[in-house]
């Protein structure tokens, strides 16, 4: 028997809602991936990248010409980031680029704050790395408790994981939320690991903030970002780390015996597109994307407090239903013909939040048909 090194499922809820889904011929709004077209011109510059030879290893950092663009690009920022090329790793996606950042991090009973509820993937990646998931619950508004959080760090805290934007709920920490961290951890060495994912997919005016904009932070965290989620491609599995240069070179002493590199066709590709593409029309497009979800089901008995403020996905509650939320995905999907995750899996003990999440990063025909099957449902 082999021993289980975490705690978390045989099987990720987005993998159990996909196949269920399937099974149901339902509409997917359960996982985070776009089926609107690519953009051709990413494609076009990916045969380009064979063509051109980039088909042997890269260097382990990553294609000089994507990090230099990358350089470039953050420095040019709405609220522009202060980096160098040293300050910039490309790796195989963010969730390893998350594991990788705890590995180099954390010795066996290390502790590390978890704020729920989190992406599946953190805790599983904590206790496989010898770690200890400490939970403290965000707010009822998805906004930190800081004085629980304060009152969690002690001794063994290693490090603490944040997601902003946040996945499933699409808030976005302010600058004043990443001060208040500064002043919890002064002095304390402990680490941030900062999921960034959703960086350039702010919506209603609201300004991103990294970890690594803040002076203090900057120095002892790991800001991570997604060219899939940024360029909508989840399949490419192409992230990149922002850490300071001492970090990043213990990141490489683990990154070079485990994924070593990234492919350098789609590295080559990446580099190149970021120098057409439009970083105002893509968050344009993803906001009017969340404006049809929300006013195309209009009318049917869900609520929601605010629209989400970032990101690819709105939380909705159904009234007048007794079944948890895991119960109410499942019944939804079977019967009415639309499949979304329950916000429970989220959470560390699986409450009853009566929230669901839904994935608005998708064609307008998708949505248009999600909402006319919930209307037939419903009777709406």
């Amino acid at each position: 028997m082999i021993k289980r090194k975490h705690s978390g499922q045989d099987i990720s809820i987005f993998s159990e809602m996909s196949a269920l889904a399937a099974k149901h011929q339902a509409v997917n709004l359960s996982q985070g991936f776009p089926d609107y077209e690519t953009d051709p011109r990413l494609r076009k510059l990916l045969g380009e990248a064979s063509d051109l030879h980039y088909n042997q290893y890269p260097p382990m950092s990553g294609l000089p010409v994507l990090r230099e663009n990358l350089l470039t690009f953050n420095r040019q920022r709405e609220i522009p980031l202060q980096l160098e090329l040293e300050n910039i790793m490309i790796t195989p996606g963010a969730s390893y680029a998350i594991f990788m950042a705890l590995a180099t991090v954390l010795e066996p009973g290390d502790e590390v704050i978890v704020l729920e509820p989190s992406y599946d993937s953190y805790v599983p990646s904590i206790e496989t790395n010898g770690g200890v998931p400490v939970y403290v619950s965000l707010k009822d508004d998805f906004s930190v408790d800081f004085e629980a959080l304060k009152n969690a760090v002690n001794a063994k805290t290693k490090a603490i994981m944040v997601n902003s934007p946040h996945n499933p709920s699409g808030y976005v920490w302010t600058q004043s939320d990443w001060n208040q961290l500064a002043e919890i951890t002064t002095r304390t060495g402990i680490f941030v690991i900062s999921d960034e994912v959703y960086d350039i997919l702010t919506y209603d005016g609201n300004p991103f903030y990294s970890a690594f904009h803040h002076p203090d932070l900057c120095e002892r965290c790991f800001s991570i970002f997604s060219f899939g989620k940024m360029f909508h491609v989840t399949g490419w599995k192409v992230g990149y780390v922002l850490a300071s240069a001492e970090l990043l070179a213990a990141f490489g002493r683990v990154h070079q015996y485990a994924a070593f590199c990234v492919n350098a066709p789609a590295q080559y590709a990446l580099a190149k597109y970021l120098e057409i593409f439009d970083v105002k029309e893509n968050r344009r497009m993803m906001q009017h994307k969340r404006d049809f979800f929300t006013e195309s089901f209009a009318g049917l008995p869900f609520s929601f407090d605010q629209k989400a403020g970032a990101g690819y996905f709105q939380l909705l509650k159904l009234e007048g239903t007794e079944l948890n939320d895991r119960e109410l995905a499942f019944w939804l999907t079977e019967k009415a013909g639309v499949a979304a995750v329950p916000l429970s899996a989220f959470y560390r003990d699986r409450p009853k939040t009566g929230l669901l999440r839904f994935c608005f990063a998708k064609k307008k025909e998708t949505i248009e048909r999600a909402a006319l099957n919930l209307k037939k449902f419903f009777g709406s």
